[in-house]
């Protein structure tokens, strides 16, 4: 559970930070370019902000909590929490990989999603090794 642990510290940090930080400048200006440019309706512009905050803030307070719940509660809203991740970072990916979209409005200034993809594959790891311990704690109560 160790690197669990880490992924959702990691990735509830990293997500409600992306998403506070679009509230100011130049992140806000940044991410309306991104959003016009990649041709999203305006109720996207909302729901992304309010996807990174709802994600980042369920992966901290699960770890905060997790040794009050059920594993399979916390297991099914972590991995709940880390599907809406990968399905961020996806958008996230596509937005970079537009053509419509400049490089200047993207973080770190360049085309290749690597901060996506980076979050992306942590959040599918996430998953992985919640599915391995679920499968472990059902084995285990069954012996």
């Amino acid at each position: 559970m160790k690197y669990n642990k880490v992924i959702n510290l990691v990735l509830g940090a990293s997500m409600f930070m992306f998403g506070f930080l679009k509230f100011f400048n130049p992140f806000k200006g940044w991410y309306s370019v991104q959003m016009a440019a990649g041709q999203f309706d305006q109720v996207f512009y909302g729901l992304g902000i309010g996807g990174e905050l709802t994600a980042g803030l369920a992966l901290l307070l699960l770890t905060g909590v997790r040794q009050r719940i059920s594993f399979g509660s916390y297991a099914l809203f972590s991995t709940l929490a880390s599907a809406s991740v990968i399905v961020m970072m996806a958008t996230a990916t596509y937005v970079h990989l537009h053509p419509a979209v400049p490089a200047d409005v993207l973080p770190l200034k360049i085309k290749p999603p690597i901060i996506p993809l980076f979050f992306l594959t942590a959040a599918i790891a996430n998953i992985m090794i919640l599915g391995k311990y679920y499968k472990l704690s059902k084995s285990k109560a069954l012996l």
